[in-house]
């Protein structure tokens, strides 16, 4: 069996900027993809905090040390500048990648610098 888990989450981005005239995508600062295992071109899930929008897009790789969030194309249509965003990546794994799995958290300030990165284990039980 093969299960659909999270593999990264950057959490509470602010939108820096939006570009409705871009091709489309989700720009990210460089230093940031890096530290969410994010690849240029890679599928994400975009969950906007501010106003409940969610969609999907890729991402660009935008310029090291920005803290540059651009939303772009028909996405900036749900997000503005100074929404907070919750950016996340899913892989598929085995049973047996299953028991090493472990999500990268990624924690930012107000100004999308890394304040913590942390693993979320798949066994653990909340609640």
């Amino acid at each position: 069996m093969f299960r659909h888990m999270l593999k990264s989450k950057i959490h509470r981005a602010t939108v820096t900027e939006t570009e409705l005239q871009y091709e489309g995508s989700l720009t990210l600062d460089a230093e940031l993809m890096e530290a969410a295992d994010i690849l240029p071109n890679e599928k994400v899930m975009v969950y906007n905090i501010s106003n409940g929008e969610r969609f999907d897009t890729y991402v660009i790789k935008g310029k090291r040390g920005s803290g540059t969030v651009c939303v772009n194309g028909a996405a900036a249509r749900k997000a503005c500048k100074g929404d907070l965003i919750i950016v996340v990546t899913y892989a598929i794994y085995s049973e047996e990648e299953m028991a090493d799995h472990k999500a990268r958290l990624i924690l930012l300030d107000e100004e999308n610098r890394i304040k913590a990165i942390k693993e979320s284990a798949s066994d653990k039980i909340h609640g």
